[in-house]
């Protein structure tokens, strides 16, 4: 279930599930990851990542969310991606995270790319992202893939990114 994927920067990369053996890889990474990254990727304070989140990124039992991990062609962990539906199927969240030093190279944009193809082919209808009002360079990428962008009516600090996906096929 790997995917090769290269950027417009010819950067290759590959994404595939997270899995159980990957937390203390992931762990590493997020000692890659600016301040903002962080704060942006979790929406909050986070100065370090909890080993109980980094479980959830990588051992996750809900059939609704799926983390994925993108490595670089030497193997270097340089972007992390979470989708995760709500119980229907029809709307997804994403969050991405990209190592600071593998920043401009299109890994956000090729990764966003194949999230939502990935969400498409489950048959999610829209997918989202909540965004901090300051993370002017993903709120950019998701504008130039054809989001929209909202203020989030509970938090004007916060704007909501959404993508409507191909049709799902009924019948």
């Amino acid at each position: 279930m790997t995917s090769a994927i290269t950027t417009r920067t010819g950067f290759r990369f590959e994404v595939r599930p997270a899995r159980p053996d990957d937390e203390p890889a992931l762990a590493e990474f997020f000692t890659h990851v600016t301040p903002d990254d962080l704060r942006f990727r979790f929406l909050g304070g986070v100065k370090e990542v909890s080993h109980e989140r980094l479980v959830t990124m990588t051992r996750s039992d809900d059939a609704h969310v799926h983390n994925f991990l993108a490595f670089s062609v030497d193997g270097m962990l340089v972007a992390v991606a979470m989708l995760a539906s709500d119980p229907a199927d029809r709307n997804g969240e994403v969050a991405i995270c990209i190592r600071a030093d593998r920043k401009h190279l299109g890994i956000g944009w090729d990764l966003l790319a194949y999230i939502a193809k990935y969400a498409e082919k489950l048959g999610i209808e829209a997918i989202q992202s909540i965004e901090s009002r300051e993370n002017h360079a993903a709120i950019e990428v998701e504008r130039d893939m054809g989001f929209t962008i909202t203020t989030d009516p509970d938090d004007a600090t916060l704007v909501v990114v959404r993508r409507e996906l191909g049709a799902r096929s009924e019948g």
